[in-house]
């Protein structure tokens, strides 16, 4: 299987040199957009392209606003302060998830809360979310929610949409809504991803989005507040050093943070914002070659949930065991064909090893078995 599998892949990518889990592609305005940007000399946080990119990101998405700020977790980090999360205060989250989702939570001086996951989105469950504040919380007569344990607030729920595949978001929306917890999407690996017509990062207060290298597009370094108009001039004044507009007196009216994305990495983003679409198209049809070659064997491919178009930014299959997972990861990356299993779970991590935790049983399941693979875009994939 493995030796097939080997083929297959370079056969994609026609090449038979070490195959990367996922590349950055420039084909279209990069270098025209990077080389305007230096030749204007606005190549730090002011600039035309950063107003362009944030414009452009808002239509596409459809949300009220976007800001554009250094990385998907600074992003997360003001999400989460827009949210009202407070030092001491609880964020539930799914265990499975990259360690930046957790980061974020600490960098409020909140806690997060481990809930289990779905198999069929690999994202927060609605149904282990349920439960878990069933038996843990209550809202109190301010409309509160708080844990019964200590009383402390659960003040909100960040589900993270895994590899670009769309959580339940009208299940979670409607529990979210009836524990009074305010909803906040780590949408950092789906752009690009709907669910039921609607764009990820679109259902809660505020979503966020991350156009890291390795990400569906890139801006080198750099992430995105989705959210209203309210909370998006918010958001741009905290994450521009809560600087007062004024011709030329700099005063600060609150503490900020100096979270503005260049516009040289803007610059980039537009670029690569004006391919999306074919980058997806791309991504698809490698998808659903991939679904194909592994239609008949023991490895089950990863699909996007039904009534959703996920962006497929990482390629993902489901290993019987975690002895075939781990045979599976050595014949891939022994022969240059980069494979990688999943994060481990944050509860196994020292700094989130204490935290509350539910029944997390699928995600340990998932942790043994989940497998990425190669899923650059390139010419060998297009549709």
């Amino acid at each position: 299987m493995f030796e097939a599998l080997i083929r297959f892949v370079r056969e994609q990518y026609r090449t038979n040199d070490f195959i990367p889990l996922h590349a950055p592609v420039f084909k279209g305005r990069e270098r025209d957009y990077v080389v305007d940007t230096i030749e204007s000399t606005f190549v730090s946080s002011v600039g035309a392209y950063v107003d362009r990119f944030e414009s452009d990101m808002a239509a596409y998405t459809a949300c009220g606003k976007a800001v554009a700020v250094v990385n998907g977790t600074a992003a997360l980090h003001i999400a989460l302060l827009l949210a009202g999360v407070k030092p001491g205060d609880l964020v539930i989250t799914q265990s499975l998830t990259f360690v930046a989702t957790c980061n974020a939570i600490s960098y409020c001086n909140a806690e997060p809360v481990f809930v289990d996951v779905d198999r069929h989105t690999l994202g927060l469950s609605p149904k282990s979310l349920e439960a878990w504040l069933t038996d843990n919380a209550h809202v109190d007569p301010d409309g509160v929610c708080r844990a019964k344990a200590d009383k402390r607030v659960l003040r909100a729920c960040v589900p993270m949409h895994t590899f670009g595949h769309p959580v339940e978001l009208d299940l979670l929306v409607s529990v979210c809504k009836r524990w009074s917890i305010t909803l906040v999407e780590d949408a950092a690996e789906s752009l690009g991803s709907f669910y039921k017509g609607r764009h990820t990062g679109t259902f809660g207060a505020l979503g966020t989005l991350s156009f890291n290298g390795n990400k569906i597009m890139t801006t080198g370094g750099g992430g995105m507040i989705l959210t209203d108009q309210a909370l998006g001039q918010r958001a741009k004044h905290l994450t521009t050093t809560a600087k007062r507009p004024h011709p030329f007196e700099f005063f600060h009216d609150e503490v900020g943070f100096n979270y503005r994305l260049p516009n040289l990495n803007a610059a980039l983003g537009c670029a690569q914002l004006e391919q999306l679409e074919t980058f997806i198209l791309a991504k698809r049809e490698l998808a659903s070659r991939y679904a194909g070659h592994f239609a008949n064997t023991s490895v089950q491919f990863v699909c996007e949930p039904a009534g959703c178009r996920s962006n497929y930014w990482l390629n993902a299959v489901i290993c019987e065991s975690r002895e075939q997972r781990d045979a599976f990861l050595k014949a891939t990356n022994d022969k240059g064909v980069m494979t990688r299993p999943i994060w481990a779970l944050m509860n196994r991590l020292p700094m989130y090893a204490d935290c509350r935790r539910g029944d997390i049983s699928n995600a340990e399941w998932l942790e043994a078995r989940v497998i990425n693979l190669p899923s650059s875009v390139n010419s060998g994939v297009a549709p």
